[in-house]
């Protein structure tokens, strides 16, 4: 399967919108002619920020599914193939930002404090462009650190990077929480008040966004 550089973006809503896309649920739509309007290129993105697109003849309201099989060589579906980047490329360019993470849970998460609190990941440091914060509205507190480290700093074995996320917790709760192998002890927080999770799931995700929700509560006192 074709793979564009939209699969490797983080996309905001209103800009989105003000390139074109329409919304339709928790998806955004968006429809182009290519190849003096021969050709229909249709994008979807979904709340998650998943990509679906797919080119369809216009005479024949058909899928044209060359375009797509990356095997599948010609100068005809090569030129359709470039049209079709080129739109990609605006979208990029104008709707969104490079995905700096790559874990399916790390993604899960932005959506989430994104769809149930309007917060965005917030990359603050020049130094280590793979971390990011999510924070409060009301009083700018912390409630949610999703950061990329080495495994051995948190305890588990090999030197290779992992993804995992900090969250705040109840002293007391911590204390019998952190077993080393599903919590860990918090990493650059203050392991009286904070925890992290490796995001490999070894934590199921709907238990992390219970998990976000009470960080959230937290962080209002």
């Amino acid at each position: 399967m074709m793979e564009t550089v939209l699969d490797k973006c983080v996309f905001e809503k209103e800009k989105l919108l003000q390139f074109g896309f329409a919304e339709k649920g928790e998806k955004f739509c968006y429809v182009q002619r290519i190849m003096q309007e021969r050709f229909e290129l249709r994008v979807m993105i979904d709340g998650a920020g998943k990509i679906k697109w797919d080119v369809y003849d216009v005479e024949t309201a058909e899928i044209y599914p060359l375009v797509k099989i990356t095997t599948v060589c010609g100068a005809f579906v090569g030129k359709v193939r470039m049209a079709c980047d080129e739109v990609f490329q605006e979208i990029a360019a104008q709707c969104g930002q490079a995905e700096v993470f790559k874990s399916e849970q790390a993604r899960l998460i932005r959506h989430y404090v994104r769809k149930i609190y309007g917060d965005e990941f917030e990359y603050l440091w020049e130094k280590f462009p793979d971390n990011a914060v999510f924070r409060r509205k009301d009083n700018q507190k912390w409630y949610g650190a999703v950061l990329t480290v080495r495994r051995d700093r948190i305890g588990l074995l090999g030197e290779d990077k992992a993804e995992v996320l900090d969250l705040r917790g109840k002293p007391e709760e911590i204390a019998q929480l952190v077993d080393g192998e599903r919590y860990f002890p918090a990493y650059h927080m203050n392991k009286k008040s904070w925890f992290t999770i490796c995001l490999d799931g070894r934590v199921d995700s709907e238990e992390i966004c219970r998990r976000i929700d009470e960080s959230y509560a937290l962080a209002k006192k």
